[in-house]
């Protein structure tokens, strides 16, 4: 079946096959997201049903016969999979469709090579891209060889093939060299911060959930944003105080994505280091998302893998804004995970979300309801001012009714510096 679809950039046919998948249809809509994320212009979408992957061609002959057809048709330069191809059968039907062929990781590592910003960034991208073209050699390598100064490099008798291989080879081995020194730096980094006594907080969830929106409303930073997959591959970290006398330190990480290959997690080993190291995680997600419990899922299977299934989570439901039957709230059941539903775009449960950073690692406040009177705004104030108030509502009398989250000591001084008496406003 074809289905037309457009976008901008070099003209590109979509295969996505059915082998019984009961999420067949939500994996279609990521892949078409994916595409548009890279840049690329899709001309359509092939799909088909088969049981099992052919061996040589992953596809049978017919539908190979209907993806030529229309490559021909289109004057398609690309023909991308859904799916993850051998060697073999990537040059297979290289061979027969007379152009580019490109499986789901290498789209993915397309996206990444363009999102890359920084040193360490690019690094993980490149070894990530060698590690799975490496074995794709007969789609020349020989710029590398080019690169390199050419005549005197090759070896007696070594074929270009060997001579790639070899070429590849010791590129991987400089880049994790490279690596090595980023992480030592990041290990050293880590050290410090733990010397120092600040928590950790991450940000992670699925891709283009609004982690990066989120990370700009806590820190004031200018984070790249965009309503585009992996819009955020550099992590970054900022210290930022969440209420007055707690202070933490952010780190925004790449999205995650489902069926992610065990090859690119290795790669970004030394970023997602800064994940398995946390205080606490933010699992953001898009509360609009139809395949929202899907991707929670898919989410902490990454989590799991990288050895950071033990770090608490507070979970963060977010884009509110969006639907209009949705409102701030939190949930607190004792001994269950914490969520709150907030809008990082608009700012909507940010005072909350702060809040209950805050609580998190300050165990000794409590939580107290107090009726305030018409005189006591100076207090209100400064208990605002304190980033204390966690509920404010006006009562009848003219004064307030307020929830409040604050140390014992600090309230009885705060209301004895106001002349009030805190049994009395209880």
């Amino acid at each position: 079946m074809t289905d037309p679809v457009s976008s901008k950039g070099p003209r590109v046919v979509l295969v996505h096959i059915n082998f019984h998948n009961a999420r067949f249809d939500e994996e279609l809509d990521e892949f078409r997201h994916l595409v548009i994320s890279s840049g690329l212009e899709a001309q359509n979408v092939i799909t088909g049903q088969r049981d099992r992957p052919d061996a040589r061609f992953f596809i049978g002959t017919g539908k190979l016969e209907e993806i030529g057809e229309c490559v021909a048709t289109q004057c398609a330069e690309l023909v991308i999979f859904n799916h993850e191809l051998s060697p073999a059968q990537e040059r297979n039907l290289e061979k027969e469709l007379k152009c580019r062929v490109l499986d789901r990781i290498g789209l993915i590592l397309d996206i990444f090579a363009q999102r890359a910003r920084s040193y360490e960034g690019k690094l993980q991208v490149e070894l990530a891209q060698l590690q799975h073209l490496s074995t794709r050699l007969v789609r020349g390598w020989t710029h590398l060889e080019r690169q390199k100064g050419g005549i005197g490099l090759r070896g007696p008798g070594e074929t270009q093939l060997e001579t790639d291989r070899r070429l590849i080879g010791k590129r991987i081995k400089t880049i994790n060299s490279r690596l090595e020194k980023v992480r030592t730096q990041r290990e050293q980094g880590r050290k410090w911060r733990s010397r120092s006594g600040v928590p950790v907080v991450s940000l992670v969830g699925y891709t283009n959930a609004g982690k990066s929106t989120l990370f700009n409303r806590l820190t004031g930073a200018e984070a790249y944003t965009a309503d585009k997959l992996f819009a955020t591959l550099d992590p970054m970290l900022r210290k930022v105080e969440m209420v007055p006398g707690t202070s933490i330190i952010l780190g925004d990480t790449v999205g995650f994505i489902r069926h992610i290959p065990h090859g690119l997690i290795q790669s970004f080993h030394a970023t997602l280091e800064e994940v398995k190291s946390a205080d606490l995680l933010l699992h953001v997600v898009d509360v609009n998302d139809d395949q929202r419990l899907d991707h929670i899922q898919q989410v902490n299977q990454v989590i799991e893998e990288i050895g950071a299934g033990s770090v608490p989570q507070i979970m963060v439901f977010n884009k509110i804004d969006i639907s209009e039957s949705i409102e701030v709230r939190v949930e607190q059941p004792p001994g269950e995970q914490i969520k709150i539903w907030l809008s990082a775009q608009i700012g909507a449960g940010i005072p909350q979300l702060k809040q209950l950073i805050g609580d998190y690692f300050r165990p000794d406040h409590q939580t107290y309801v107090l009726h305030l009177p018409t005189d006591s705004g100076k207090l209100l104030a400064r208990l605002f001012e304190y980033g204390a108030v966690y509920k404010e509502e006006g009562e009848a009398s003219g004064g307030w009714k307020i929830q409040v989250n604050i140390e014992p000591s600090s309230l009885e001084r705060l209301c004895r510096e106001h002349g009030q008496d805190l049994a009395m406003l209880q």
